[in-house]
């Protein structure tokens, strides 16, 4: 998923707690006497709820297993993390250990090495850095014989092509999955209800209502050649992933007329005009645009039926630590694909966990409803696709197509 940039108010689902306070949470849960593992873990700031850590230790009593501890760090980007990975690569600290006291003197001030010297069992990693990562031999690929969920997600093509790779880090249909996904986030439209109200102008419901008329100058683009080229290939009715950009007829035209579209463009601050009325219309990130949609009424979000961009925060396994995944680094995984806490990690972080897609609305939540952005209907979650690797030469491609349209 993007980085969060743009900090949006606590708010009742996105009250979410940092690093410390999820490792004072498993200090204190730990300190029962029980004997336990420790399951070291570096997340995506924010994308998985802190009370995950105390259900997780009464899921696995309810069955009778054996207790974990929980030590986990936490990083504001994705950037961060893969840049973490590279650190690692190049000066590996030390392992991860499996001593519960090791864990909790990690956390504690001036009696031990912060748990961010450490190589964690498991961590977050956008699917952005996935070919780089295992190009650059960051990562190891995970055995999903041992994750029973998987094999519900992998039917749904879009979730096993993306983390089905070879060792080059391209998308191989007979590669090794390198990563799991527990969480999804979309490309949506965003809108000012009361503006289009007053006005008695019909709202966006696809990409193709970005070029009308009416809402020339009053549109807010990501500073994004993917997303923005990919939508007006959407639009054309190709793939996010077109390789050859000449062979679309009237792409380039396409892009100049949305250029005449735009108000501002930008990957960071596109939310700000839409709530000072400069923009009325914005294309933005599920995660930063959702959380608006709570707070204000007058804010709507809707996913293009003709199909949208996906991104995915997935687990991945460093491979500077142990070569197989621990026990416990399983069932954490499962733990966070489990039907309830899927739905408390979609509705507390505005991304969908894998495990909810195709799940009729009657079997949710009753707040999914107000949220239809969050989870993609059958039909639009089948045109959407993940923005994959490009050949260099359609890198190029792309570069020069964008030059072009800002120009």
């Amino acid at each position: 998923m993007t980085d969060e940039k743009w900090q949006p108010p606590i708010s009742r689902r996105s009250l979410l707690l940092g690093s410390g306070s999820l490792a004072l949470g498993s200090l204190l849960a730990s300190c029962s006497g029980q004997p336990a593992s420790t399951l070291q873990l570096q997340i995506l700031r924010k994308s998985i709820p802190p009370q995950f850590v105390g259900e997780f230790r009464k899921a696995l009593n309810r069955q009778k297993l054996e207790d974990v501890h929980l030590n986990i760090d936490s990083q504001p980007q994705l950037q961060t993390l893969f840049s973490q990975l590279q650190t690692w690569k190049q000066s590996p600290p030390e392992p991860s250990s499996d001593s519960v006291w090791d864990g909790i003197l990690s956390w504690v001030p001036f009696l031990g090495n912060s748990s961010k010297n450490k190589v964690p069992n498991l961590m977050t990693l956008g699917d952005f850095w996935l070919d780089r990562a295992i190009a650059q031999g960051l990562i190891s690929p995970i055995d999903v014989n041992s994750l029973p969920t998987w094999t519900k997600l992998a039917q749904i093509p879009q979730l096993k092509q993306v983390v089905t790779r070879n060792q080059q880090g391209q998308v191989d249909p007979n590669g090794q999955i390198w990563g799991v996904p527990y969480r999804i986030g979309t490309t949506v439209i965003a809108y000012r209800r009361d503006i289009f109200a007053q006005r008695n102008l019909q709202p966006p419901r696809d990409w193709g209502d970005l070029w009308r008329e009416d809402l020339r100058q009053r549109i807010a683009l990501l500073n994004n050649p993917r997303e923005i080229i990919g939508l007006t290939l959407k639009k054309l009715g190709k793939s996010y992933n077109t390789e050859d950009l000449a062979s679309v007829p009237n792409l380039q035209q396409e892009l100049q007329t949305l250029q005449k579209q735009a108000k501002y463009y930008s990957s960071t601050s596109y939310l700000q005009p839409l709530l000072l009325d400069d923009a009325w219309v914005v294309v933005g990130w599920s995660t930063d645009v959702l959380p608006l949609t709570q707070r204000s009424g007058q804010i709507a979000a809707i996913a293009p039926k003709s199909g949208t961009a996906l991104s995915a925060d997935l687990w991945v396994h460093p491979a500077m630590t142990s070569t197989s995944l621990p026990t416990a680094a399983k069932r954490w995984i499962e733990f966070c694909w489990q039907p309830q806490t899927a739905a408390q990690l979609s509705l507390a972080t505005w991304a969908v966990s894998p495990s909810l897609i195709g799940t009729p609305n009657d079997q949710l939540p009753a707040e999914f409803r107000d949220y239809p952005a969050l989870l993609l209907d059958t039909a639009t979650l089948k045109a959407s696709e993940f923005l994959l690797p490009l050949s260099a030469t359609a890198r190029q491609q792309y570069r020069e197509l964008w030059s072009k349209m800002r120009s």
